[in-house]
């Protein structure tokens, strides 16, 4: 499937986000661990999204050839207080004004660093729409608020993972290094998507490492259900017995491709 255009991740970026600061101000406890990353609290985890806002904003606005530290990141850490709703949303407000205003003004081909060989602001502007779009779901379970996204920016994350974990494999990262098998097959199957997305995937296990397509076919094993369900589930943010969610064929298979293809 083409990418969106970048003017859409653009302003999905400020979408997300803005989703996100409803979280803040819901009154949702940001002391509360977050079930799907619970390393951090709730505040920790907004926090992290509005750090790498703001270091993606230094990166292109800078035009940068190389990783910035994060200490040289102007307001990185955030609000100095904690506890504090109101200032932690107006922080990340401002974070996503920066990089949305980064990101249009450079436009979708600006050479800056990166950590894959797309060295494109571009690249930024997807990677940050969907960096937000999942660590929302992380904020929407903790607090026990309904999610919902778009489509397109659904089945476009499943996409840009799958070219992420291919791309890790080619580089040696020892987790993605694993994904290879004798042509085993995963198909991602949503049931509600509309027809023009094609939001079906087949990945398959190769000696020489893992591959994908867009399509419907026969496989070892099936992850069965609506599109936003597949995608959580598929960044393992959703259990695969939920109860929306249905595994037919080889599950062992699928597990082990959950297991493997998480790092980062």
């Amino acid at each position: 499937m083409t990418r969106l255009a970048h003017e859409r991740y653009c302003a999905e970026i400020a979408h997300q986000a803005g989703q996100l600061r409803a979280v803040v101000t819901s009154g949702a406890d940001l002391a509360a661990t977050v079930p799907t990353c619970p390393d951090w609290s709730l505040e920790e985890l907004v926090r992290h999204v509005g750090g790498a806002l703001r270091w993606v904003e230094a990166t292109v606005r800078t035009r940068s050839a190389q990783e910035i530290p994060e200490d040289r990141v102007p307001g990185f850490a955030g609000p100095d207080t904690t506890g504090d709703a109101a200032a932690l949303d107006a922080w990340l407000a401002e974070s996503a004004e920066l990089v949305v205003a980064a990101v249009r003004e450079a436009g979708p081909d600006a050479a800056v660093w990166s950590w894959t060989g797309e060295r494109t602001a571009g690249f930024w502007a997807r990677r940050m729409t969907h960096e937000v779009t999942v660590h929302r779901a992380d904020a929407t379970l903790a607090a026990a608020l309904p999610y919902e996204v778009a489509p397109e920016i659904a089945a476009d994350a499943i996409d840009e993972w799958l070219e992420i974990v291919r791309f890790v494999q080619r580089t040696g990262a020892e987790a993605a290094a694993g994904l290879r098998g004798r042509g085993q097959t995963l198909h991602l199957h949503a049931t509600d998507a509309p027809a023009r997305l094609d939001a079906e995937w087949i990945v398959q296990l190769a000696e020489d490492g893992m591959r994908w397509r867009r399509g419907h076919e026969k496989a070892d094993v099936v992850l069965r259900g609506p599109l936003t369900d597949v995608l959580l589930a598929f960044y393992r943010r959703l259990p695969l017995d939920g109860p929306r969610l249905e595994v037919l064929g080889e599950r062992p298979l699928l597990e082990f491709w959950l297991e493997r293809a998480t790092f980062g």
